[in-house]
C-alpha cells in the first residue's frame, strides 16, 4: 500500500464532510484564516526567512518566493473577497420536465478533491485554500522544497482555524516537499478528483505526461505585446514599461515586444523607461539598429532564435520586427503560450481583427497584460491561468472549481 494511501483517504472523507458544511460558516472560516494570517504575520515572515535564506537571490523564483507585511496583507484582503463572493454550489443550470412527468435539474456540485502541485510560491497555499473551501472541495497540497517552511507555517495556521469551527482539518493537507509525493498523487485515482500544476514549463509538462488524474493545465505564460503601424506611442511605453516590470517573476509578465516597421524610429521612446529597471533587451537586426545609441549598450543584446519563445522570467525582453499584421499575427501564433497576448492599436478593424486570430486565453486591446490575474477580474482570488481549453480558460476562481451533476425526480415512473 502506498505510504500516503491513508492521508489520500482521509482528505476524501473531510470532502464528503465538507459538503454538508453551510455557507455561512464558510464564510467565517475564511474570515477568520484571513485575521489570523494577518495576526501571525511575524511567524509567517520568520519560516518565510528560512526558505529566502537557502535561495541566491538572483534566481529569479526568489521574488514570487518573498513574502511580506504588505503581501501578506493583500493576500488576507483576497480571502476577504473570495468569502464575500456568492457561492458558486447549488445553482440550477438548467431545468427541464420531461413528457412523462420526470424532473431533471443540472446542479453545480463541488469537484471533491483538487490536488495543486506548485513551485516557490507560499501565497498560493491560501489562495488554494480560500478558493477550494468556498467551493466545497478539500485540497491537497504539493509544494516546492524552497517554500517548505512558508507552506508549513500557512497550513498550521490554517488548521488552527479549521479545528476552532470543528471542520476536519483533513479538508487541506500539505504533502512532504519530495518527487515520491507528487508521483503518488499523481496516481491517486481513487482518491483525488482533479490535478492543477502551476510553475514552470517543465513541471507542467511533467504533471500531463505522468498524471492518471484528470488535469486542467496552467501553462507557461510567454506573452507578447504588438505594437500596431497606428499604435499611440505614449499609451505604448507605458503599457510595455508596466507589463514587463511590475513583477518579471509571474506568468503575466511579458516576454516579447512586436513592433511594425513603420515604427520602429519609435521604438527609442517605447523602451526609454526600461533602462530605470536594467531590462536587458534581445533585439533582431533592424530593432537593434534603431535602438543602438539610444538604448545603453551593455543592455541591448542582438536576438537569437531561442530569445523568441522564451518566458524569461527576468529582466529581459526580446523584440521582433514585422511587416504588417499579417507578419505580427503569425510571429505571435507560432510562439504563444495561448497565456495573454496585446496589440496596442488605434485602429477597430485591426483590434476586432487581433482578438479574433490570436489563440490565447486573455487578448487585449490597449491595456498591459499584467490585469491576467483572478483578482483583477473581480473573481476574489485565482487557482492559477487555464491556457487549455476543456472546461476551464483564463483565470480560474470559484465557477470553475465545480463540476455539475442531475439531480431527477419523479412519482414512479418507469421505463418501457
Amino acid at each position: 500500500m502506498s505510504s500516503l494511501n491513508q492521508t489520500f483517504k482521509a482528505v476524501k472523507a473531510a470532502s464528503r464532510e465538507l459538503n454538508l458544511t453551510d455557507e455561512n460558516t464558510i464564510n467565517r472560516i475564511l474570515l477568520s484564516v484571513a485575521d489570523e494570517a494577518e495576526k501571525c504575520a511575524e511567524y509567517i515572515l520568520r519560516e518565510n526567512a528560512r526558505d529566502l535564506a537557502l535561495m541566491d537571490k538572483n534566481n529569479p523564483k526568489y521574488d514570487r518566493l518573498m513574502l511580506t507585511p504588505e503581501r501578506i496583507s493583500g493576500i488576507s484582503e483576497d480571502m476577504r473577497k473570495v468569502a464575500a463572493l456568492p457561492s458558486p454550489l447549488g445553482h440550477i443550470l438548467s431545468e427541464t420536465t420531461r413528457p412523462n412527468g420526470m424532473k431533471i435539474s443540472k446542479i453545480s456540485v463541488p469537484f471533491g478533491v483538487i490536488g495543486i502541485i506548485y513551485e516557490a510560491r507560499p501565497n498560493v497555499s491560501f489562495d488554494v485554500f480560500s478558493l477550494c473551501l468556498k467551493s466545497g472541495n478539500a485540497c491537497i497540497l504539493k509544494g516546492g522544497s524552497d517554500a517548505q517552511y512558508s507552506n508549513s507555517a500557512i497550513i498550521n495556521i490554517i488548521n488552527k482555524v479549521l479545528i476552532t469551527f470543528g471542520i476536519n482539518s483533513d479538508t487541506v493537507v500539505l504533502l512532504p516537499p519530495d518527487r515520491e509525493a507528487t508521483a503518488e498523487l499523481l496516481t491517486a485515482v481513487d482518491y483525488v478528483d482533479l490535478i492543477i500544476p502551476r510553475g514552470s514549463k517543465g513541471l507542467i509538462q511533467y504533471v500531463r505526461e505522468n498524471s492518471k488524474v484528470p488535469v486542467i493545465e496552467t501553462g507557461a505564460g510567454i506573452c507578447h505585446t504588438y505594437f500596431e503601424s497606428s499604435g499611440d506611442t505614449q499609451k505604448g511605453a507605458d503599457i510595455i514599461f508596466n507589463a514587463k516590470t511590475r513583477r518579471v517573476s509571474v506568468c503575466n509578465a511579458l516576454d516579447c515586444v512586436v513592433v511594425d516597421r513603420s515604427r520602429l524610429k519609435d521604438l527609442p521612446l517605447l523602451c526609454q523607461k526600461l533602462e530605470e529597471k536594467d531590462v536587458i533587451i534581445y533585439a533582431d537586426n533592424e530593432a537593434f539598429s534603431a535602438l543602438n545609441g539610444h538604448y545603453p549598450e551593455k543592455l541591448l543584446k542582438p536576438a537569437e532564435e531561442n530569445s523568441f519563445g522564451t518566458e524569461f522570467l527576468d529582466y529581459k525582453m526580446a523584440i521582433k520586427t514585422v511587416a504588417d499584421i499579417n507578419e505580427g499575427i503569425r510571429h505571435i501564433s507560432k510562439y504563444t503560450s495561448g497565456h495573454s497576448e496585446c496589440i496596442i492599436t488605434e485602429n477597430e478593424k485591426y483590434s476586432r481583427r487581433f482578438s479574433k486570430e490570436i489563440d490565447a486565453a486573455c487578448v487585449y486591446t490597449n491595456v498591459s497584460t499584467a490585469f491576467t490575474d483572478g483578482a483583477q477580474f473581480g473573481f476574489g482570488a485565482e487557482i492559477g491561468i487555464s491556457t487549455q481549453k476543456l472546461h476551464a480558460r483564463g483565470p480560474m476562481a470559484l465557477p470553475e472549481l465545480t463540476s455539475y451533476k442531475y439531480i431527477i425526480t419523479g412519482n414512479g415512473q418507469t421505463r418501457n
